[in-house]
């Protein structure tokens, strides 16, 4: 059989540089990574990948003949997928996926994923897709992150100086909850999402400094000229973003990588936020914990200044 579409020299080329770095985590995260390599992909690698996410348990329960027909390609192409997916073979890439759908299954988070939330759908069905889909994305990203990155982006922020945060829209507002958060243990950070405001404080940026871009896709232009500014001026650099090919993941010295799962209504901008604030949570606690000390005076400072501010008890009873 031979394939519908021939790969592109690109897309073989993606395939090439990327294996020896996907060849981690077995059989954790395996449709993450396909979901985050999907627009690297071309041709038939990608039919592939499609045809995996469509249905992942009929993927896990077909030989390589089937799967190849499946999606229109060859065996041959459905060897290179799994090379690009970190797997030695097509029985390493099957085994992967089932764990990973019985785990689900088990879970409950099959149940409603990737189904379309309807005009006439109960509350009850709705926030139960919203929980599935949201869980899922969260457990995904738990498998893509790379702990020694956060620990880098930790060790960088407890020592610096000064943290710019840049995002726009909808990621200016995770960046916002990350510079307050970082605010109340000490560590002099500011957000920006207005790139004039945003290039004129990155040009005061220096060696010792950090910058955060967020951006889900990693293509937000001003969310990428303000990170490029603060890295030409010294400061280390680093990417919140769901594509770890993408132009902001392209500039950034460390790397973030989140997943997200979308439904109607939440396409992937929104359905990204929840785990990019899981990821800024814990980069949040890792430094707190690398700068105990000035971190726990300064939190119970900041509690202190607010403090009479909040009601007494029984004052609105």
């Amino acid at each position: 059989m031979v394939d519908h579409e021939v790969d592109t020299a690109a897309g073989t080329a993606v395939v090439d540089a990327d294996v020896t770095d996907r060849r981690t985590s077995a059989s954790d995260g395996v449709l993450a990574r396909v979901r985050n390599g999907l627009g690297e992909l071309t041709g038939a690698l990608r039919r592939v990948a499609e045809h995996v996410l469509s249905d992942p348990e009929a993927a896990a329960r077909s030989t390589i003949v089937e799967l190849a027909e499946r999606s229109g390609t060859s065996p041959a192409t459905i060897t290179r997928f799994c090379r690009a997916m970190g797997f030695e073979g097509y029985a390493d890439l099957r085994l992967g996926i089932a764990a990973e759908t019985g785990r689900a299954r088990s879970a409950g988070w099959t149940v409603d994923i990737g189904r379309e939330i309807q005009p006439g759908d109960p509350l009850a069905r709705v926030l139960d897709q919203i929980m599935a889909a949201d869980t899922r994305a969260m457990h995904d990203t738990a498998a893509l992150l790379d702990l020694a990155e956060v620990e880098r982006a930790a060790v960088a922020i407890a020592g610096a100086t000064r943290v710019n945060i840049f995002g726009a829209s909808g990621s200016a507002l995770v960046g916002e909850e990350m510079q307050f958060s970082l605010h109340r243990i000490g560590v002099a950070a500011w957000a920006w999402n207005d790139i004039h405001e945003g290039l004129a404080s990155a040009a005061l940026l220096r060696t010792g400094d950090v910058a955060l871009g967020i951006s889900h896709t990693g293509q937000t232009r001003e969310t990428i000229e303000m990170l490029a500014e603060a890295g030409s001026r010294g400061a280390t650099t680093i990417a919140l973003t769901g594509f770890p090919r993408s132009p902001l993941a392209e500039l950034a010295d460390i790397v973030l990588v989140t997943a997200s799962q979308a439904t109607t209504f939440r396409p992937d901008a929104l359905s990204a936020r929840h785990p990019q604030l899981v990821v800024l949570d814990l980069l949040y606690i890792a430094v707190a914990q690398r700068t105990h000390d000035r971190a726990h005076a300064a939190f119970r400072r900041t509690a202190q200044a607010v403090d009479g501010h909040k009601a007494a008890k029984g004052a609105l009873s």
